[in-house]
């Protein structure tokens, strides 16, 4: 089976962990801020906090951000649940925003009519999720400028995308958001085994997230609010969580990121190829847009003269030969428990027709090009049938 998407371990990657074994810390310890200001630096953001996932990431972040009952966050109907699950953690409101047709990311013309229409109806977003899909930048020069008019805070989902760039910055320098969330999930670009991180420029907005993590506790005299017992004390004064990353995952992190920019460039090698050998078939390859320099975490082509039998059959022939195709995304409206809110098909047509189509070919950087055009000799096979 030829995977969608896998990790990469070396011997260095080992030997971090081992030592951070062999170490006084497993679970939070001088590693993991070495992790952060080693990410956030890349980034060209001035802070990091790492967690145990991306999705209790976008968890603090919304909470940083004041998000709470009576508010909206809207985010992209093609993402994976926890872009939208995020805000009903804090008892908030979801609303979605119809993708480009050509990135597959949030369309910052449909944005702007959106948020339009709420500002007369009174129901304006707190917060605003752009989804970096596939490892692509969204158009976040328009959706920052909307949020200078209407009010709104940024978060980034870039869970796809760290080692990718927009406008001559890294995705995470935060220039146009809040807060920037990554996940280092086994398939995304490097990994912590699993692992998030938010990476922000405001330090009353990093020092609230790290106290989300721990359980709301502070150790500090200066947070306290009340006078401390004695040396041993601390206090909660917040409802936090257990989020926290541990030494082990962020010792495979910080590995794991002097490989990331190789990563990178060799995902790009790949989808050159890709781009080449596909453009004689009845497919649509990913289109990149200038202003950006994706991470190509993933290679999702569509399948326009196929419909959605087609793609299954397709699908179908692929796995069956050991391809392991994928498809990213269903959109998040059309899940059950978001229809039981009220959403239906019909809402969001340009992320419809896109999940009607999407298919993923494997992407990852240790694909070898024997592999890959086994790939496309079986998708080819596959459309002539």
């Amino acid at each position: 089976m030829i995977p969608y998407g896998r990790q990469e371990i070396t011997p260095a990657d080992i030997d971090a962990v081992v030592e951070a074994l062999r170490s006084d810390w497993l679970t939070q310890g001088p590693i993991v801020p070495r992790f952060e200001q080693a990410l956030a630096a890349y980034c060209g953001a001035a802070h990091g906090v790492a967690v145990n996932s991306a999705t209790s990431a976008l968890h603090i972040a919304c909470l940083a951000l004041g998000l709470g009952e009576d508010d909206w966050l809207w985010t992209s109907p093609i993402t994976f649940v926890a872009s939208a699950n995020c805000a009903l953690y804090c008892g908030a409101s979801v609303d979605f925003v119809d993708i480009d047709p050509r990135t597959y990311n949030m369309c910052s013309d449909a944005l702007a009519a959106k948020l339009a229409r709420a500002e007369a109806e009174g129901r304006l977003p707190k917060v605003v999720v752009p989804v970096h899909l596939c490892g692509q930048p969204c158009d976040m020069g328009a959706i920052h400028a909307l949020s200078r008019r209407y009010g709104f805070r940024i978060i980034e989902d870039a869970s796809h995308a760290v080692g990718g760039r927009y406008r001559g910055g890294s995705i995470g320098n935060c220039r146009y958001s809040d807060i920037t969330v990554f996940s280092f999930h086994p398939v995304k670009i490097i990994t912590t085994g699993e692992g998030g991180l938010a990476t922000t420029n405001d330090p009353a907005l990093a020092a609230r997230m790290e106290l989300l993590r721990s359980h709301g506790i502070t150790r500090d005299p200066d947070q306290m609010t009340q006078a401390p017992d004695g040396p041993w004390s601390y206090q909660q004064i917040a409802l936090g969580f257990n989020y926290r990353m541990t030494d082990m995952q962020a010792a495979l992190g910080l590995s794991q990121l002097a490989r990331l920019d190789g990563y990178v460039a060799d995902r790009h090698s790949l989808a050159a190829r890709y781009d080449a050998a596909l453009s004689d078939l009845p497919v649509i390859t990913p289109w990149r847009h200038p202003d950006g320099h994706s991470a190509l975490h993933l290679y999702v082509i569509r399948l326009t003269e196929s419909g959605s039998a087609g793609r299954r059959a397709i699908f179908n022939a692929l796995r069956a030969t050991g391809i392991g195709v994928n498809v990213h995304y269903i959109p998040v409206h059309t899940q059950p428990w978001y229809r039981a809110m009220g959403f239906a098909e019909g809402q969001f047509p340009e992320a419809e027709r896109y999940y009607r189509e999407a298919i993923s070919l494997p992407m990852f950087a240790t694909l070898q090009e024997a592999q890959q055009d086994a790939v496309v000799r079986a998708l080819a096979k596959a459309l002539d049938a």
